[in-house]
């Protein structure tokens, strides 16, 4: 029997619906492990997808320092001392080696709570940032209409600002284009120059375009804000790891400000960097788990396609044996417990990368492109070859066995046989 011998595979057919419970009950473990591997790995990447959508819009080696309080005595300094950064660390920060970008940033406000932010007849409590026009290298967003903060408004400490979609939609119920408009801030106003909206998912997108950018230089005039700085952010070149660069900088400012180089608490800060590398190996893990599962669970279902061609061979010794006695080749018995064997894989996997490709489809129809918590489940085309190619592996170990026991079967032994 060859591999395209029309007669050989009529007769794997007719053994194969001869028991059609048992050949049922067998395909379906391999079933149920390319499912699974199927159904792991398109959700598996749809999470990434999202996880990753969040971090979308900050650049990936950018590092964020500011200050806390010290927790240990320096240089005559007491603990409990809240560290306050300033304009003569910009020059400083500056010329430290590996620095691509560098943005002083001042805020009105804590972290979470907003400032009150009029137009016309309009509030809104929004967050107030002083930045510099390098930020737009550090948090890239996406122009709706006008420009960001530009070296002029540095230079002269305009009184521009730009608004985040969010803000607009607040301050503009009737959607007007904000675009030369004014808006006060704490008794200040500000000509509205540039109207974006936030490349990022999830929260952080939405607090993104709930925020105003004024010129730092102005906000450390327009509220009494002297040369006070609060925080520093970074972009490190393509010589510096972001992680190199976060611990320059601590350095840098410990020996400036007074604090012990063993203060952990005094200098508080997130790197990009790192949180991504955290997230790759992370979906690294949650791939690497997911092909064991399911190649795991797939074998185990070739272990039931072998245990059942193994019963197939010895309720067909007599066939075999007359099939040797007729003058059969070994490789004609082996090819044909192969085939039998890999065609129970095959149909049952691919059914399984079906009706796996079929859920993954519905599903992304139920949550559709614009979720924020979790992207749309795909199956990439390289892990469909994939999955083929250990269908054919899983058909082959499955049929290895019975196929051994086929050909040591001796024709006058099995003529005997009952």
């Amino acid at each position: 029997m060859t591999w395209f011998d029309a007669d050989g595979w009529r007769e794997i057919g007719e053994a194969l619906r001869t028991n059609p419970m048992r050949t049922a009950l067998t395909m379906a473990g391999v079933f149920w492990g390319t499912f699974m591997l199927v159904t792991m790995l398109g959700f598996s990447s749809g999470l990434e997808q999202a996880t990753v959508r969040t971090m979308r819009g900050t650049v990936t080696n950018a590092v964020f320092v500011w200050g806390g309080r010290t927790r240990m005595p320096y240089r005559g300094r007491r603990p409990g001392r809240r560290l306050r950064f300033d304009n003569g660390d910009i020059p400083v920060l500056s010329a430290l080696p590996g620095v691509r970008y560098l943005v002083p940033r001042n805020q009105l406000g804590g972290y979470r709570d907003g400032t009150p932010v009029t137009h016309g007849n309009e509030v809104g409590a929004f967050q107030v940032m002083g930045d510099a026009p390098d930020f737009a290298h550090i948090q890239t967003v996406e122009f709706d209409s006008g420009r960001f903060i530009n070296d002029l408004d540095m230079t002269e400490a305009r009184k521009v600002a730009v608004i985040g979609r969010q803000v607009h939609t607040a301050l503009w119920p009737d959607g007007g284009d904000p675009i030369g408009a004014w808006i006060g801030i704490r008794g200040a106003f500000f000509q509205v120059v540039g109207l974006f909206h936030s490349a990022s998912g999830d929260d952080r997108g939405d607090r993104d375009e709930q925020t105003i950018h004024i010129p730092f230089t102005t906000f450390q005039r327009a509220f009494n804000g002297g040369n006070r700085v609060n925080w520093f952010a970074f972009v490190a070149d393509d010589t510096t790891s972001g992680s190199e660069l976060e611990e320059l900088v601590r350095t840098t400012l410990r020996r400036r400000h007074d604090v012990h180089p063993k203060d952990s608490r005094a200098l508080r800060g997130f790197n990009a960097e790192e949180a991504f590398q955290r997230i790759q190996r992370l979906f690294s893990g949650i791939r690497g788990l997911t092909w064991m599962v399911g190649v795991a669970t797939l074998l185990s279902g070739a272990v039931g396609v072998s245990n059942v061609m193994l019963i197939v061979v010895r309720e067909r010794t007599q066939e075999i044996g007359v099939r040797r006695a007729l003058g059969a080749t070994p490789w004609t018995i082996v090819s044909m417990v192969l085939q039998e064997a890999m065609i129970m894989t095959a149909v049952a996997g691919m059914a399984g990368v079906v009706a796996g490709t079929v859920l993954l489809e519905l599903a992304s129809l139920a949550i559709g492109p614009d979720n924020p918590s979790i992207g749309m489940p795909r199956i990439q085309p390289s892990m469909v070859l994939i999955s083929t190619a250990l269908l054919v592996v899983a058909g082959l170990v499955a049929g290895v066995l019975p196929a051994r026991r086929a050909v040591a079967i001796q024709p006058v032994d099995a003529l005997r046989s009952e």
